[in-house]
Protein backbone atom coordinates (compact mmCIF):
# COMPACT_ATOMS: atom_id res chain seq x y z
CA UNK A 1 0.00 0.00 0.00
CA UNK A 2 0.91 3.41 0.07
CA UNK A 3 2.71 5.53 2.70
CA UNK A 4 0.95 6.91 5.27
CA UNK A 5 3.11 9.77 7.00
CA UNK A 6 1.83 11.06 10.27
CA UNK A 7 3.20 13.39 12.87
CA UNK A 8 2.35 13.96 16.75
CA UNK A 9 -0.86 15.85 17.37
CA UNK A 10 -0.16 19.67 17.83
CA UNK A 11 -2.87 20.19 20.47
CA UNK A 12 -2.08 24.22 20.10
CA UNK A 13 -2.52 24.61 16.59
CA UNK A 14 -6.25 22.47 16.47
CA UNK A 15 -7.11 24.83 18.88
CA UNK A 16 -6.46 27.96 17.45
CA UNK A 17 -8.05 26.11 14.03
CA UNK A 18 -10.96 25.31 16.01
CA UNK A 19 -11.58 29.13 16.96
CA UNK A 20 -10.69 30.92 13.94
CA UNK A 21 -12.37 28.87 11.43
CA UNK A 22 -15.54 27.74 14.14
CA UNK A 23 -15.21 24.06 13.71
CA UNK A 24 -17.68 22.37 15.47
CA UNK A 25 -16.33 18.54 14.57
CA UNK A 26 -13.03 16.77 14.19
CA UNK A 27 -12.43 13.66 12.53
CA UNK A 28 -8.97 12.03 13.38
CA UNK A 29 -7.22 9.92 11.04
CA UNK A 30 -4.82 7.18 11.02
CA UNK A 31 -5.01 6.21 14.76
CA UNK A 32 -3.93 2.91 13.87
CA UNK A 33 -0.22 4.32 13.12
CA UNK A 34 -0.09 4.57 16.86
CA UNK A 35 -0.64 1.03 17.47
CA UNK A 36 2.95 0.03 18.81
CA UNK A 37 4.05 3.07 20.97
CA UNK A 38 4.28 2.63 24.39
CA UNK A 39 3.41 6.57 24.82
CA UNK A 40 2.32 8.96 22.18
CA UNK A 41 3.64 12.77 22.46
CA UNK A 42 1.00 15.65 22.21
CA UNK A 43 2.34 19.17 21.62
CA UNK A 44 0.91 21.07 24.07
CA UNK A 45 2.67 24.73 24.06
CA UNK A 46 6.08 26.09 22.49
CA UNK A 47 9.40 27.68 23.26
CA UNK A 48 10.00 30.60 22.27
CA UNK A 49 13.14 32.20 23.23
CA UNK A 50 13.11 30.55 26.03
CA UNK A 51 9.43 31.49 27.16
CA UNK A 52 6.65 28.95 27.24
CA UNK A 53 3.23 29.75 25.56
CA UNK A 54 0.27 27.68 24.95
CA UNK A 55 -1.03 30.10 22.36
CA UNK A 56 -0.49 29.81 18.75
CA UNK A 57 2.72 31.97 17.23
CA UNK A 58 1.22 35.20 15.90
CA UNK A 59 4.44 36.46 14.09
CA UNK A 60 6.41 34.36 11.48
CA UNK A 61 9.46 34.72 13.21
CA UNK A 62 7.94 33.39 16.95
CA UNK A 63 6.56 30.58 14.92
CA UNK A 64 9.94 29.82 13.20
CA UNK A 65 11.61 29.97 16.72
CA UNK A 66 9.05 27.97 18.23
CA UNK A 67 9.96 24.19 19.95
CA UNK A 68 7.12 22.03 20.46
CA UNK A 69 6.47 21.24 24.26
CA UNK A 70 5.10 17.39 24.54
CA UNK A 71 2.88 15.77 27.04
CA UNK A 72 3.22 11.83 27.14
CA UNK A 73 -0.01 9.84 27.07
CA UNK A 74 -0.05 6.42 27.21
CA UNK A 75 0.45 4.42 24.25
CA UNK A 76 -1.10 1.11 23.23
CA UNK A 77 -0.54 -2.21 21.24
CA UNK A 78 -3.56 -3.85 20.14
CA UNK A 79 -4.17 -3.75 16.33
CA UNK A 80 -7.21 -1.73 16.13
CA UNK A 81 -7.57 -1.66 12.12
CA UNK A 82 -10.33 -4.20 12.29
CA UNK A 83 -12.60 -2.12 15.69
CA UNK A 84 -15.95 -1.64 14.40
CA UNK A 85 -16.91 0.60 17.47
CA UNK A 86 -15.60 3.40 19.35
CA UNK A 87 -16.23 1.29 22.27
CA UNK A 88 -14.04 -1.74 21.25
CA UNK A 89 -10.70 0.89 21.34
CA UNK A 90 -8.25 0.20 23.76
CA UNK A 91 -8.90 2.42 26.81
CA UNK A 92 -5.24 4.18 26.29
CA UNK A 93 -6.80 5.00 22.74
CA UNK A 94 -10.31 6.30 23.68
CA UNK A 95 -8.13 8.12 26.12
CA UNK A 96 -5.98 9.94 23.73
CA UNK A 97 -9.52 10.82 21.86
CA UNK A 98 -10.81 12.53 24.62
CA UNK A 99 -8.04 14.14 25.21
CA UNK A 100 -7.81 15.58 21.65
CA UNK A 101 -11.50 16.70 22.19
CA UNK A 102 -10.71 18.62 25.70
CA UNK A 103 -7.46 20.21 24.31
CA UNK A 104 -8.56 21.35 20.93
CA UNK A 105 -12.19 22.40 22.11
CA UNK A 106 -14.16 20.45 19.76
CA UNK A 107 -15.65 17.09 19.58
CA UNK A 108 -14.18 14.44 17.65
CA UNK A 109 -16.69 12.65 15.71
CA UNK A 110 -15.29 10.32 13.39
CA UNK A 111 -11.84 8.05 14.05
CA UNK A 112 -10.22 6.11 11.11
CA UNK A 113 -8.51 3.26 12.15
CA UNK A 114 -7.12 1.62 8.84
CA UNK A 115 -6.28 2.92 5.22
CA UNK A 116 -9.75 1.31 4.20
CA UNK A 117 -12.72 3.56 3.72
CA UNK A 118 -14.71 0.94 5.64
CA UNK A 119 -11.97 1.51 8.36
CA UNK A 120 -13.86 4.78 10.35
CA UNK A 121 -15.41 4.51 13.40
CA UNK A 122 -18.52 7.15 13.46
CA UNK A 123 -18.54 8.85 17.07
CA UNK A 124 -21.21 11.62 16.63
CA UNK A 125 -23.58 11.25 13.70
CA UNK A 126 -23.64 14.53 11.37
CA UNK A 127 -25.16 14.13 8.35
Amino acid sequence: GRARRTGWFDAVIARYAVRVNGLTDLFLTKLDVLSGFDTVPVCVGYEINGRRTDEMPMTQTDFHHAKPIYENLPGWHEDISEVTRFEDLPDAARAYVTTIEEMSGAPVSAVGVGPGRTQTLVINELI
